[in-house]
C-alpha cells in the first residue's frame, strides 16, 4: 500500500477539483483504483503504488489547468486522466480514442444489478456522444436500436453526477388503435400503458425504491406530453420518447418547455407514426425545420444499431425490403397512369 498527500487549503479549488457533489473525485477513484480523501486541506491519495503516483499527477494537472479556467469538466478529467493511462473498468484506456463507446472515452458511470450500460454499435456511441456535446439531440431510428435506453441512462448518469436537478420523461399518449376510454381506471391507469416503456427503461438502470423515492421528491418525473402545456423546466434532462406521435403543435410546446441548465433528446421511429391521416408528424418538421440550426444534434441510427433480440433486426429489415417494393410499385403505377 502506498500513500501520497497534495495540501490545498484554499476550500474554492478543493470544490473545483473536486466537482459538484464530488463527481470529479468518484470518477478518478474508479479510473485508478485508489481511495482519495481530503481533510484539513490535506488531500490523501492511497493505494497501489503506481496508481497512486499517476492519481497524484493527474490531480496536479487539474489543480493548475482549475487555476487558468477557473473550472473544471467532465472531458477536463478524462483528458488529464488519459495522459496518465488511466484505464476504465472494462479494461479499456480512459481516451476519445479507446476503440470503444466514445463518451470521454469510457462507458456510461451506471452500474445496476451487476450490468455495466454503454453503447454497443457505432452508431450508438455516435448518439451518446451527441447526447453530451448538445443541448437539443433528435435521434431517430427503428425499435430496439436503444434510442429510449441510452437517453435514459445518460440521464440517470447526469441526475446522479448532480448535472441536473430532475430527470422528466415524456411521451405522447396517442390511441394507436385502441380507445383510451375503452380501457379501465382513472386517467392515471389508462395513461399507465403509454408511459410503462419509458418506466421499463428506466427500472434496468435504478432500484423499484429508489425510483419510486425519486419520484416522491419530485427529482423524476413521467408525464405525458400534454401535461408539458405552461411549463419551463431548469437544471432539468427531458425525454421526449416516440416524438413521431407528436404533432408540429405539441412539437414546437415541447422544444420551448427547456429552461436554464436543462438538456433534451427527442428520439422516435418515423416508420412507426400513429397519427391520424393526413397530420404530419412533429418528429418530421421539427428535423427539417431545424437541421441546420447550429448547435443541435441529429442522430439517425439504423437496423445495424439494434441491439435486441437477434431475430428483430431481421423483422425489422423484412418490413423496410417489403414497404420498399411497395413503394417502387406505387411509383411504377403512378408513371403507366400518367402516359
Amino acid at each position: 500500500m502506498t500513500e501520497a498527500t497534495l495540501s490545498i487549503t484554499n476550500p474554492e479549488e478543493i470544490l473545483t477539483l473536486f466537482g459538484a457533489r464530488d463527481q470529479h473525485l468518484r470518477k478518478l477513484r474508479r479510473l485508478f483504483d485508489v481511495s482519495i480523501t481530503q481533510r484539513d486541506g490535506r488531500i490523501r491519495i492511497s493505494g497501489e503504488g503506481e496508481e497512486v503516483q499517476r492519481a497524484t499527477r493527474t490531480l496536479e494537472r487539474l489543480r493548475q489547468l482549475s487555476r487558468k479556467k477557473g473550472e473544471l469538466s467532465a472531458g477536463d478529467v478524462d483528458q488529464a486522466a488519459s495522459e496518465e493511462g488511466a484505464v476504465s473498468p472494462t479494461g479499456q484506456a480512459s481516451s476519445v480514442n479507446s476503440g470503444e463507446m466514445v463518451v470521454g472515452g469510457r462507458e456510461i458511470e451506471i452500474q445496476h444489478a451487476g450490468r455495466r450500460i454503454q453503447p454497443r454499435t457505432p452508431g450508438q456511441s455516435e448518439y451518446v456522444k451527441a447526447i453530451r456535446s448538445h443541448d437539443l439531440t433528435f435521434a431517430t431510428g427503428p425499435a430496439g436500436s436503444g434510442k429510449t435506453y441510452l437517453a435514459v441512462a445518460t440521464a440517470v448518469e447526469a441526475l446522479r453526477a448532480g448535472q441536473v436537478r430532475k430527470i422528466v420523461l415524456v411521451r405522447p399518449a396517442v390511441e394507436a388503435g385502441e380507445s383510451l376510454g375503452f380501457l379501465p381506471g382513472d386517467l392515471r391507469a389508462k395513461l399507465n400503458p403509454y408511459l410503462r416503456p419509458l418506466m421499463d427503461a428506466l427500472g434496468e438502470m435504478i432500484d423499484y425504491d429508489q425510483a419510486r423515492n425519486l419520484m416522491e421528491q419530485d427529482a423524476i418525473e413521467v408525464i405525458p406530453l400534454a401535461y408539458m402545456r405552461g411549463r419551463t423546466l431548469n437544471d432539468a434532462f427531458i425525454i421526449l420518447d416516440e416524438a413521431q406521435n407528436a404533432t408540429i403543435a405539441q412539437m414546437k410546446m415541447f422544444l420551448t418547455r427547456m429552461g436554464e441548465r436543462s438538456k433534451m433528446v427527442v428520439s422516435g421511429d418515423e416508420t412507426q407514426q400513429d397519427l391520424p391521416r393526413g397530420v404530419t408528424s412533429g418528429l418530421r418538421d421539427a428535423l427539417r425545420r431545424l437541421s441546420k440550426i447550429k448547435g443541435i444534434g441529429i442522430v439517425r441510427l439504423q437496423a445495424s444499431d439494434i441491439v435486441r433480440h437477434r431475430l428483430v433486426q431481421r423483422i425489422v429489415e423484412a418490413y423496410e425490403e417489403e414497404n420498399g417494393h411497395r413503394d417502387h410499385h406505387s411509383l411504377h403505377g403512378e408513371h403507366k397512369d400518367r402516359r
